[in-house]
């Protein structure tokens, strides 16, 4: 199994664990949240800190024959938080089960009496350690009972985080965020934007340096992932950006600060009545930013007019005030101080509500003083499913005041409506290469060529690195398979070439391969059993002597072996699945553009002048824009095949009336 795949499992797994035993508990969703990211984050803390200070050792000096003892300011250097040994994990999580009989004392010097009491002095020390997390972390433990307690600290002490390698708790910990954000989100708005549509804004604003404020920021998805991206650059987050957020509600201002800590982000993050962005500009930062990103929530209204307006940052006029004296729909507001905070080269990307696209009145005026500004980059439409908690549709929306000038006149619009992948019934989202092919699109309106070229580098490694994948399947099946049945999957494994160049043709006819060994796999070994199974226990051992004279190895047992190979096909199909994924995606690209030659493509994308936008009454609704993708015929005569349907539904209809009938002289019988 790949190690994608390795921590997917990971992941499900201690979610299943951890919500077991919330389960068991009877705490809600809400009160069990906290606790257990400040448990993630601790295990997260500590698993840095070994880290770090095996580093910080390696080259230790020393001093009369001994090496000098580690400080503080050694873990600054390297980002990272030092933890005093009552925060260590490794020390909580081997406690003795007599708390009161250790007598503990907490940080204060008072004596502590159960585990939930020593978790709480822990994440103080921690506090005491980050100025950033004064006040943040959770201090609830003693609400469990120190049996729930101590089973929450084994579950997240699992072997298998620091097996699996590099930042993996950083992402189980963005997984759980994900789980709860679907358990607890209400309709007051969206805490956690769903990773997909964050990647997305970041991946087309390409940030490296300089100021990002995310004025709606939640539990802190925009500064993550900016983090991540700029440190896959090759920079450092901390050293080359400086981040700030507003967030109303505290709760949330403490799991972003929270979850920037757990990925080594340092930022200032205001709370409360004074982080509201209707109201204030808590930051000072209008003019100043050169990145804002944010997932706002829409359409709110009640508003007050006088207040907003006095902070200023309304750039292009106020958006239309009902009788009450307040903005009935905040939308444009929101745009405007999107807008009004980047400095002159500023790049903004940002979630809004489809119908602020196309919204008239002041709303309309508004968004024609915008695109005449030139500075509308990217426009994206996303279709439903895509938040935890609302189907509504969305679009994303891009600023650029730095954009070139050959492309001043332009903005690109991509209707993304249709180009998702199924997460369950209600959720959708954009994988890793659906994202990268989006912002290959950018990258061509863009002229970055050399950008898609190393996308389609990327696939080559992508579909070489899986098709080794396909031939340690093949070789794990030959050995425990014998006669005919190998001869199959050798044949279907040979079939499957190490063509990896792009033109479509190959593409197809590795797509269709590995299709076609993925089904013979799983029918050869279900026939094998299917043989196994049908033999006498006398037969079965002789077969076992001849496996073994044959191939060096005994054959186990049949029940052994029928689980064995069961494991082993649903491993084998899902590392097919993923190389096929890759192949899907590979081909959408490249049937479109190539060997990077942008175009506009009919339902998908088109790059539009502003004279353009302006004859459709100032829309930025890319639907108004890239037209209808067509459809191929698929040979049915319309009106012929109605016919039929007609037919068939008046046969239908006889058959019930006939049933209903039947049904009634029954009831007549029976004296009903």
């Amino acid at each position: 199994m790949s190690e994608a795949l390795n921590i997917k499992k990971l992941e499900a797994d201690l979610w299943e664990s951890a919500d077991l035993l919330r389960a068991g508990s009877k705490l809600t969703s809400n009160q069990h949240c906290m606790p257990v990211l400040g448990l993630l984050f601790l295990r997260y803390a500590y698993s840095r800190f070994k880290k770090v200070e095996a580093e910080i050792l390696k080259d230790r000096p020393m001093r009369r024959g001994r090496v000098m003892p580690v400080e503080v300011s050694d873990f600054a250097e390297k980002s990272a938080l030092f933890l005093p040994k009552e925060a260590q994990y490794d020390y909580l999580v081997n406690l003795p089960e007599d708390i009161t009989a250790m007598g503990l004392l907490n940080h204060q010097g008072e004596v502590m009496g159960s585990l939930g009491e020593v978790v709480n002095n822990a994440m103080e020390l921690v506090e005491e350690q980050s100025e950033q997390l004064s006040g943040v972390l959770p201090k609830e433990y003693t609400m469990f009972s120190d049996e729930l307690l101590g089973e929450l600290l084994r579950i997240f002490n699992n072997n298998a985080l620091d097996d699996v390698g590099g930042d993996v708790i950083g992402r189980i910990y963005e997984y759980f965020l994900n789980k709860f954000a679907k358990n607890i989100a209400s309709d007051d708005g969206v805490f956690f934007t769903p990773k997909s549509l964050v990647k997305m804004i970041v991946n087309i604003l390409e940030p490296t340096s300089g100021i990002l404020l995310d004025p709606a920021c939640g539990s802190g998805g925009m500064f993550v992932q900016t983090g991540d991206f700029v440190n896959h650059a090759g920079m450092v987050a901390n050293n080359t950006m400086t981040f700030y957020g507003q967030e109303k509600v505290e709760y949330n201002a403490k799991l972003c600060l929270m979850n920037m800590a757990v990925h080594g982000l340092t930022g200032v993050v205001k709370s409360g009545d004074e982080a509201n962005s209707f109201y204030h500009d808590a930051h000072n930062l209008a003019g100043c930013c050169d990145y804002v990103m944010a997932n706002p929530p829409f359409n709110v209204d009640k508003v007050k007019a006088e207040s907003a307006q006095s902070a200023g940052r309304l750039p292009f006029g106020l958006p239309a005030i009902n009788k009450a004296k307040e903005f009935g729909n905040a939308n444009y507001l929101w745009i405007s101080y999107f807008y009004d905070y980047l400095n002159e080269n500023g790049r903004a990307g940002f979630v809004m509500a489809s119908s602020a696209t196309d919204s008239q009145g002041k709303d309309k005026d508004i968004r024609e003083k915008l695109v005449q500004t030139g500075h509308v980059d990217v426009m994206i439409s996303v279709g439903n499913n895509f938040f935890y908690t609302k189907s509504l549709p969305c679009t994303l929306w891009f600023f650029d005041k730095g954009k070139a000038k050959s492309l001043q006149d332009k903005v690109l619009f991509i209707d993304a409506r249709n180009y998702y992948t199924v997460v369950d019934r209600t959720l959708n989202e954009w994988s890793e290469w659906q994202l990268r092919n989006m912002n290959a699109i950018v990258w061509l309106y863009r002229g970055e060529q050399e950008a898609y070229q190393t996308l389609l580098g990327e696939y080559h490694s992508a579909i070489t690195e899986g098709l080794y994948d396909v031939r340690r399947i093949e070789h794990y099946f030959l050995q425990k398979l014998s006669g005919e049945h190998t001869e199959t999957i050798r044949k279907a494994a040979q079939a499957v070439k190490a063509e990896t160049e792009t033109p479509m043709e190959k593409l197809n006819q590795l797509e269709q391969q590995l299709t076609g060994l993925k089904s013979t796999v799983s029918e050869t070994v279900q026939s094998v059993i299917a043989y196994y199974t049908s033999m006498s226990k006398s037969n079965y051992k002789v077969l076992q002597q001849q496996f073994k004279q044959k191939h060096g190895f005994a054959l186990e047992g049949l029940p052994a072996v029928k689980k064995q190979l069961n494991a082993a096909v649903e491993a084998a199909t899902a590392e097919v699945d993923e190389l096929l994924t890759v192949l899907h995606e590979a081909k959408w690209l490249y049937e479109k553009f190539g060997e990077g030659e942008y175009q506009d493509i009919p339902g998908l994308c088109k790059i539009t002048s502003r004279r353009e936008i302006e004859d459709k009454g100032y829309s930025l609704t890319p639907g108004a824009y890239v037209g209808v993708a067509p459809q191929e015929d698929d040979g049915v005569d319309f009106a012929e095949r109605m016919k039929e349907i007609h037919k068939e539904l008046l046969s239908l209809q006889a058959e019930s009336n006939q049933l209903m009938e039947t049904i009634s002289k029954n009831m007549e019988e029976m004296g009903l």
